[in-house]
């Protein structure tokens, strides 16, 4: 592979000279930059769509959902990862993050083992993964050797394999089933990919999550109502959600989620439509989980 090649590493034209430049100069050539990154993602919304109900599909399925990268890109996919649970409280198994180098490398550059296809193969099969799991692969060049020996290893279980990358035609992209390639171009630090292909990776990985997780029924509007009361903090959100979700007052809403065993969704069903508590949870696992259905069966 000749790197030099690669968008990716390509010298960028606008920040040519900018360590001549004062500090202010500096942050608007990368702001300037940066606003094209957003543009570079919505031109893959259609791939990201289809990758999201394809995710769904394997979740719904008894599937989980699995990313895998190096660097920048690895630790990118454990943070998503990572902060599923505490966001959508969902079991930390059902996304899950695997690294280059494993929990070392997210706060120390251990990319030796980056350049080795049966690591790759080796660290995500040691995670249990199956036939009926979704595998995302991210490398901003395409071509990351760790990343395509565990896509490769994917698509012989017959998993569903899915590629984020910043470069186009990568050989990434010619491996999955379905490839996410924003092109943001050149980096303002040449080859530097943790700026705006890291700033891209980081929108698709938001995108993914979020949207399955609204279609799995976690997002009731734009509220949190998988949320669980497990501290103050917590209750506190928990009857903020129940109040503007059924529109009822704050003190109402603590009795609900009393009612309702701390289970948000339940109190919100509970209260809307006038049913006891195991009613409403019934009413909940006939729509899937969703309260919109829910609430429109019920009505």
């Amino acid at each position: 592979m000749n790197f030099h090649k690669l968008l990716t590493e390509q010298a960028n034209p606008a920040s040519r000279d900018i360590d001549t430049k004062p500090t202010t100069e500096i942050l608007k050539i990368i702001n300037r930059e940066d606003g094209g990154v957003a543009a570079a993602v919505e031109a893959e919304i259609p791939r990201i769509g289809q990758a999201v109900d394809r995710i769904v599909s394997r979740l719904q399925a008894g599937g989980r959902l699995f990313y895998i990268g190096a660097g920048t890109s690895g630790r990118l996919g454990v943070l998503d990862a990572a902060e599923c649970p505490p966001t959508f409280h969902v079991p930390p198994e059902l996304v899950q993050g695997i690294i280059a180098g494993g929990e070392r490398a997210l706060a120390s550059a251990t990319e030796a083992t980056e350049d080795d296809p049966e690591v790759g193969k080796q660290d995500l099969l040691a995670h249990g993964f199956s036939g009926g799991d979704a595998l995302v692969g991210i490398a901003a060049s395409g071509r990351t050797p760790y990343v395509l020996g565990a896509v490769a290893a994917a698509r012989e279980l017959g998993a569903l394999t899915i590629g984020i990358s910043c470069t186009p035609d990568s050989e990434l992209s010619r491996q999955v089933e379905i490839s996410i390639a924003p092109l943001v171009g050149p980096e303002v630090i040449a080859g530097s990919t943790r700026m705006k292909a890291g700033t891209a990776t980081k929108l698709v990985l938001n995108m993914i999550s979020t949207a399955v997780m609204i279609q799995l029924g976690y997002v009731y509007g734009n509220l949190m109502v998988n949320v669980e009361p497990k501290n103050g903090k917590l209750e506190d959100r928990a009857r903020r959600i129940i109040a503007e979700a059924a529109d009822v007052s704050y003190d109402a809403a603590a009795e609900l989620l009393r009612n309702a065993k701390g289970n948000v969704k339940t109190a919100i069903v509970m209260s809307r439509l006038s049913l006891s508590y195991d009613a409403a949870v019934a009413r909940l696992n006939a729509a899937g989980g969703r309260i919109s259905k829910a609430l429109a069966e019920g009505q």
